[in-house]
């Protein structure tokens, strides 16, 4: 099934890589494919959220279990939706010149036609996903390095 790991060094720090992750409501502003996204619940280490997804004629939400380990780990685990199961993680590590970001995603649609049509165009899908993550980054943070006046950037809302 569908699995894509990818590591790089990015110019930001651990904590502003963790917000950004961490700010699932705002994943329709950047993120491609998906249109809506609704914080159920949140504690400071956990969240649950719905995500909507929608690919061409196809859209579907699906509820997540988001657990926050401030600054280095963050953790999705699936609850329900169109699914057979779906592992995802991020994980953030201070680094020279930045923070070395682990990302990791594996999942299996239920549906085969789903599966069929999404497998297709997997690969390119999770690189388009990774890649708006770090315009979001360059948008809120610029291209400074990290503890380079730090307290002048916008940081993401939280919620």
């Amino acid at each position: 099934m569908p699995t894509h790991a990818e590591k790089k060094r990015l110019p930001y720090t651990q904590e502003q890589m963790f917000d950004l992750v961490a700010d699932v409501r705002r994943y329709p502003e950047f993120l491609p494919w998906c249109v809506g996204a609704q914080v159920v619940s949140r504690t400071d280490s956990e969240l649950i959220a719905d995500l909507t997804i929608g690919f061409k004629m196809f859209r579907e939400t699906f509820r997540s279990r988001v657990t926050l380990d401030r600054p280095q780990h963050v953790h999705v685990e699936y609850l329900t939706g169109p699914f057979r199961y779906l592992n995802n993680h991020w994980r953030f590590a201070p680094a020279p010149g930045g923070t070395d970001v682990d990302f990791f995603v594996d999942f299996e649609f239920k549906s085969r036609l789903l599966q069929a049509v999404i497998g297709t165009v997997f690969n390119e899908a999770v690189r388009l996903m990774v890649r708006a993550f770090e315009r979001r980054a360059m948008a809120l943070y610029g291209r400074e390095r990290p503890g380079a006046n730090l307290s002048a950037r916008p940081q993401p809302r939280q919620g």
